[in-house]
């Protein structure tokens, strides 16, 4: 393997596409987690709001080292795996993140067509198939460079759970006073809610992503061999951290502002039981206003259309990585087969469940435990790659990020611990 400095000697590099952060902090806010966030409102108003300070710097952690492997390696995350952990361990972490992507990736199908049905009068399993072809299409024929330009303005609607949060006119004091001063009650619901926030702000969907999308971002500019791809600048990583920190406040802010403007409205209002996010939009509505209730379905809608395809591309990611096939969207359909049937089958086992009959909160539940037992595990592999010399040469990880790296993994498996406990209150 070439050193990083030895490859900057050779060629010029040029820096990332502004962005990549901002797309992936809005799969983080998908319409699973919108409902989580809606339901933690309604149920414990205000009472949530600290966690969103609190967890954002480890959502940076677990973004920017992910994209720090994908940019030195050369590699997306289980390519890396592969090449420096046994067989076991990766097929493992493997089962694990495929159950938990296609999952959440079949609830959040469900949750789009529930918020469009809101907004056009169209039976929901016809929705559900005509939004899944949809998303199928743009990762099938669409290239690298337009599916990131798509997924950058689909991101700014969003904003609209701000929006949602000024017409519910929440208390300003009360506000500020739960925003940083934690509230925590030591009971089941509140700690089950608690633990479902940081298992679906960590999710492992989102390392997998932010690792290839700085391969596919350095393929776009011509490095095709990974010979090309090794190494990093410091200019590089910087623009990278900066984007990065940009895209995960961005997602933040909106985890605060769907707890914010539930909190101010339907906890208020004694609404305590929301189980989607439609529901949350359809319940809005007489209480904030129909502009209220618009917005936020207008949001479920749009970071759909981000988080489906970064599930699903995501699981074919891993799947033919851990396998050895070529995988990227740089590929043409017919050069890429195998990883744009992993696509398929992904897309169509999560279109399939849709009419099975499972409640779909239910199937969250599940996602969630399966997410919250394989993102701890796959969180300290990304450490322990990321301060591995032979892999990142001289950029392996300094000292704060380790501390902050190290305190994620802590965390995580903290909340798993909590979810566990929580089945036997």
């Amino acid at each position: 393997m070439k050193e990083p400095q030895a490859e900057e000697e050779e060629r010029p590099r040029t820096l990332r596409a502004l962005g990549l952060g901002l797309i992936t902090g809005a799969a983080d806010d998908d319409p699973s987690a919108i409902g989580t966030y809606a339901s933690a409102g309604a149920k414990f108003g205000p009472a949530f709001l600290w966690a969103a300070p609190f967890i954002f710097p480890m959502m940076f952690a677990v973004v920017y080292l992910s994209s720090k492997l994908g940019q030195v390696s050369g590699r997306g995350l289980f390519a890396a795996m592969r090449d420096q952990y046994p067989r076991w361990v990766v097929d493992v972490t493997l089962v694990g993140v495929l159950i938990g992507n296609t999952i959440e990736a079949a609830a959040d199908i469900g949750g789009i067509a529930a918020a469009v049905e809101l907004l056009v009068p169209i039976p929901r399993p016809v929705l559900v198939v005509l939004v899944a072809g949809l998303i199928f299409s743009l990762q099938l024929w669409g290239s690298y460079r337009l599916i990131r330009n798509v997924f950058r303005w689909l991101a700014l609607t969003l904003l609209a759970y701000i929006g949602a949060a000024v017409l519910a006119r929440p208390d300003l004091r009360d506000v500020l006073r739960h925003t940083f001063v934690p509230h925590i009650q030591l009971n089941r619901e509140y700690l089950s809610l608690l633990v479902a926030i940081f298992g679906t702000t960590l999710s492992a969907y989102l390392y997998t992503w932010q690792s290839n999308e700085e391969v596919e971002e350095e393929i776009a500019q011509g490095r095709i061999r990974l010979s090309e791809r090794i190494g990093a600048t410091e200019a590089e990583l910087a623009a990278s951290r900066r984007d990065i920190l940009f895209g995960v406040l961005f997602s933040n802010i909106v985890l605060y502002f769907i707890i914010l403007s539930t909190g101010a409205t339907l906890y208020r209002a004694g609404v305590h039981d929301i189980e989607t996010a439609a529901d949350a939009a359809k319940a809005l509505r007489p209480l904030a206003g129909n502009a209220a209730g618009l917005l936020f379905a207008l949001g479920v809608v749009g970071v759909g259309f981000i988080s489906v395809p970064v599930m699903t591309t995501g699981a074919a990611y891993d799947l033919c990585q851990s396998l050895g096939w070529e995988a990227g969207l740089a590929q043409k359909p017919r050069e890429g087969a195998r990883f744009y049937g992993a696509i398929a089958f992904f897309t169509a086992v999560a279109v399939g469940m849709n009419f099975l009959g499972i409640n779909p909160m239910r199937a969250l539940v599940w996602a969630g435990i399966v997410q919250g037992f394989s993102t701890p595990p796959l969180m300290m592999l990304i450490m322990r790659m990321t301060n591995n010399r032979q892999l990142m040469g001289d950029r392996v990880n300094g000292w704060a990020i380790n501390v902050l790296g190290w305190t994620t993994v802590v965390v995580s498996f903290t909340a798993t611990a909590g979810l566990v406990v929580t089945w036997f209150l």
